[in-house]
């Protein structure tokens, strides 16, 4: 269920209204109240993935009240150790699994070695990369005895699928949502109005700005070959801005929406397009799967402890490992190691905290700001190419400069109504982040006149047929 369908704006205030009206008064009616929703709106893309969610719930539900009740360290390391290859056995068979045997076929076949071995024809699930995250953050926290395993299997199973942030995060930790399932929510209007306001302007981001912008792109990654120079780097910084509006505005909504049950969720984006440079960047980008990694692989792996040798291994790993989890293919994980490519300098320079502050950016710091952008376009190029060889090719095609014109962007009235709604979209986006980042806050915060000004906008220049799936649905 999308949250940009009919579907959706049909399914939330039955939703709201039972929640509030008929199960307010018992705390264990609202958490299974919470839970049945999740799995309708889970189920609705496909029922048979609600046994995969299911069995992750039960799984780790278990193996945690197991490590609780265990003293030997050994057993408790067992235990974890089951949680772990259950979780990430599930992740890799269903979006590794061709991937890897892809891979060994053609290492094979570079050395004439003919290998007769087919894939299978295996259904991603969606979501699947944020839910088992979030169940393993459960049982590594508990083995770590940061946090008391729950008893209660209602409350946890509506952690694991609470629906505003089931299929692209944030990535909850146990630790800090799981107790907002154990005390009673009162509805707070202020509390919700915020909610509403940040519904709207993810809306916006996502059917004004990325939608609009997939135009434009999706022509040009189709077939790069038919396109100017200036016309690709314009196509390139387009969904710059489109994966920024798609995933970004998810959060948004996922938090909104939370928010009018009573229930707060992570902050995920803080305006990464202001960062001054790629450790910024990534403090400000997709903050709870980075804080993930840094969290449960960085610091185990040693973090900044040890020499620099040591440092430069635990940061190749994080940002590798952080690329194969966006998808099976090698275009990610060549994405993951431009970063890590990136990030080096600052921390062989001790550099990479220079920015870990205010979010008040002045003049001086412009140059920065469009350098950093630059330089995560350029890595953008990997993520959203088909193949590793396309990649290179249209980067070639930008920095060969042999083409600056605009015909073939322009052919048509369309693309040029599509341009200026683009161009619209995205300065009303930077304006209210710029405005939001001067006064060193993390969301944008709307007026009831913003807020009625932005649904405007996205009635009038939203796209709403064929609504598109999220960006992110597909990791």
């Amino acid at each position: 269920m999308l949250f940009n369908s009919l579907s959706f704006l049909i399914f939330l205030p039955i939703v709201f209204i039972v929640y509030w009206f008929v199960v307010k008064k018992s705390l264990s009616l609202q958490n299974l109240f919470i839970l049945v929703a999740s799995y309708v709106f889970y189920g609705w893309w496909d029922y048979r993935f609600l046994a995969l969610i299911a069995a992750s719930t039960l799984v780790d539900y278990s193996l945690a009240l197991a490590i609780k009740k265990q003293n030997k360290k050994a057993t408790k390391k067992m235990l974890l150790l089951g949680s772990l290859l259950f979780n990430l056995g599930l992740l890799c068979f269903f979006k590794y699994f061709n991937f890897f045997i892809e891979s060994w076929v053609n290492a094979f076949q570079a050395f004439g070695i003919q290998q007769n071995i087919t894939t299978l024809n295996i259904i991603l699930p969606v979501g699947i990369s944020f839910y088992t995250f979030q169940t393993l953050s459960y049982t590594i926290d508990v083995y770590r005895e940061k946090l008391q395993p729950t008893q209660n299997l209602i409350q946890f199973a509506a952690y694991v699928s609470f629906f505003p942030q089931l299929v692209a995060g944030p990535i909850e930790r146990a630790t800090r949502l799981l107790p907002q399932f154990t005390i009673k929510r009162v509805f707070n209007s202020k509390f919700a109005i915020s909610g509403i306001s940040l519904i709207v302007w993810g809306l916006f981001k996502k059917v004004v700005v990325a939608d609009n912008c997939a135009f434009f792109v999706d022509q040009i990654f189709n077939s790069p070959g038919g396109y100017s120079s200036s016309e690709l780097f314009t196509g390139v910084v387009l969904f710059g801005f489109q994966i920024y509006g798609d995933f970004s505005g998810y959060s948004d909504i996922a938090i909104g929406v939370a928010r009018l049950f009573g229930f707060s969720l992570m902050t995920n984006f803080t305006f990464p397009y202001f960062s001054r440079d790629i450790a910024e960047f990534w403090r400000r980008w997709h903050i709870s799967l980075s804080t993930w990694f840094r969290d449960y692989v960085y610091i185990p792996l040693g973090g900044s402890r040890g020499g620099k040798l040591q440092q430069i291994r635990n940061v190749s790993i994080v940002f590798l490992v952080s690329g194969f989890w966006h998808g099976a293919n090698w275009t990610f994980i060549i994405w993951g190691a431009i970063h890590a490519l990136l990030f080096l300098p600052l921390l062989l320079a001790n550099k990479n905290r220079t920015y870990s502050g205010s979010f008040y950016i002045s003049v001086k710091q412009i140059p920065s700001i469009l350098l950093t952008f630059l330089l995560v376009m350029v890595a953008w190029v990997f993520f959203r190419a088909d193949t590793v060889q396309s990649a290179f090719s249209i980067l070639i095609d930008i920095f060969s400069f042999q083409d600056l014109s605009f015909t073939t962007f322009f052919k048509s009235s369309k693309a040029l109504l599509f341009s200026c709604i683009i161009a619209f979209g995205i300065a009303v986006m930077l304006i209210y982040e710029f405005k939001t980042v001067q006064k060193n806050k993390q969301e944008v915060s709307l007026s009831v006149g913003s807020t009625l000004f932005i649904l405007l906008l996205i009635v009038f220049m939203g796209v709403f047929k064929n609504p598109a799936d999220f960006i992110y649905f597909q990791f």
